[in-house]
């Protein structure tokens, strides 16, 4: 996997909030942009799904994936691509800090890479697409609550 993209946001709520919301996949389409279907195929132990398979229609990105999830309590969690039609990797990653007001400063990295031809600035783009609008759609939804 090359390079990866980084973004941050600071969310008016305490880590454990904010990781809730990311566990909640059935809630996705509800809130993540361009996420179509969400389905679990392993719910793993606990309250935390170890597989979810997605539909997604995101510009530039257009498939149906799995993702497997390694979950470190309300810190982090990090995601592997299992299967995709269009992406060939998806790896990624949300970093939570507790900033001790009450706020977490939430941290998304991401690396993708398709199958068809594309070129590294495109790449990006699609990935920064991704990671701001599921920061904003993450933000929201958690300060919603």
């Amino acid at each position: 996997m090359a390079e990866q993209t980084t973004s941050s946001i600071i969310i008016d709520a305490p880590p454990t909030a904010v990781m809730d919301v990311i566990a909640d996949f059935e809630a996705y389409p509800a809130w993540a942009k361009g996420v179509q279907t969400v389905e679990v195929v392993d719910s793993g132990s606990g309250k935390r799904a170890k597989s979810v398979f997605f539909a997604l229609d995101v510009s530039p990105i257009k498939d149906e994936y799995t993702l497997t999830y390694d979950w470190d309590g309300d810190r982090a969690v990090t995601w592997t691509l299992v299967e995709g039609k269009m992406l060939k990797a998806l790896d990624g990653a949300y970093i939570l800090e507790d900033l001790g007001d009450g706020s977490t400063e939430v941290t998304y990295r991401l690396a993708l890479d398709v199958s068809i031809p594309l070129i590294g600035m495109l790449k990006r783009k699609g990935e920064k697409i991704l990671i701001d609008t599921a920061l904003k759609g993450l933000k929201k939804r958690v300060e919603s609550l």
